[in-house]
């Protein structure tokens, strides 16, 4: 079958964004369709449909919950690099882990850190860098770090944790030698991050609306940024509310700077732009 790019109505459009908001809350507004119609068109040529209709009567089937994850998958915007907004990982090793560490020794449980956007993870292993080092300055400091996202595909990127040499920019560059191998052959120009660091992350697929999370509750941090922006305010308001009942008292959830929680109900306390407490 050649290439094509076949158009995408406003009514199977209409169909598909949808469908992306009723499974995920993310909202796609008219400006978007284009975007949807690029990213989707492959999807189309690997499933032999010749039109988005067809498409969309496939998604109405009894067995399209698997397929309509595809498009989820698809659609969703995943940019992130190695320490972006990097004042948000300055106040998590210089201010709240070392309270956050005290915290937990004294209940007897690792701190817990939850990247609950991790796309294909340099910000998971960005927070996995913090942690290690602080654990390296900790006597008796124990951590685990959840990683989670509603791209499947993002996540196996996440797992591999394999990255181009110039996106791996780190705030000091003697942890390139420590956490990181250097590929040879044909990953030559890439960076591996050491089995060691990527077992320490638990990796999960989460769609941050579903019914319960698989991850412990109790977060001393979470890490939710810039996510919300492709929410309207009601998934807003309930993810937020979520979000404060997972975070044990006296952690703090991240959001990116383009966020806030400005216009919500909310019970935390703003440590800092963009960095919400749970008080005691």
């Amino acid at each position: 079958m050649t290439d094509f790019e076949p158009p995408l109505s406003q009514r199977a459009y209409a169909f598909l964004a949808e469908l992306v908001y009723n499974r995920s809350r993310i909202r796609l507004g008219p400006d978007r369709q284009a975007f949807v119609a690029g990213r989707l068109a492959g999807r189309l040529r690997e499933l032999g449909c010749r039109s988005f209709e067809e498409y969309c009567g496939r998604l109405t089937s009894t067995a399209s919950d698997e397929e309509a994850e595809q498009v989820i998958d698809l659609v969703s915007t995943n940019h992130t690099h190695f320490f972006r907004e990097p004042d948000h990982f300055d106040h998590l090793s210089q201010a709240l882990l070392p309270v956050a560490a005290h915290r937990a020794g004294v209940a007897g449980r690792p701190v817990r850190v939850w990247c609950a956007a991790a796309a294909s993870g340099e910000e998971a292993y960005s927070l996995a860098l913090v942690l290690a080092e602080f654990e390296r300055r900790t006597a008796g400091m124990r951590w685990t770090l959840a990683a989670s996202d509603i791209s499947r595909r993002m996540l196996d990127r996440c797992r591999s944790g394999i990255y181009d040499a110039e996106r791996v920019q780190l705030p000091d560059q003697a942890w390139l030698a420590r956490y990181f191998r250097r590929g040879f052959g044909v990953r030559e120009g890439q960076y591996r991050v050491k089995p060691e660091l990527r077992s320490r992350l638990a990796v999960s697929a989460i769609n941050l609306f579903q019914e319960s999370y698989p991850v412990p509750a109790e977060q001393d941090a979470i890490f939710c940024r810039n996510v919300m922006i492709y929410f309207d305010e009601p998934s807003r308001q309930a993810l937020v509310e979520r979000l404060y009942d997972h975070l044990a008292v006296g952690g703090q959830l991240f959001v990116g700077h383009a966020e806030s929680l400005l216009g919500l109900r909310h019970r935390f306390r703003q440590v800092r732009p963009a960095v919400y407490e749970r008080p005691a």
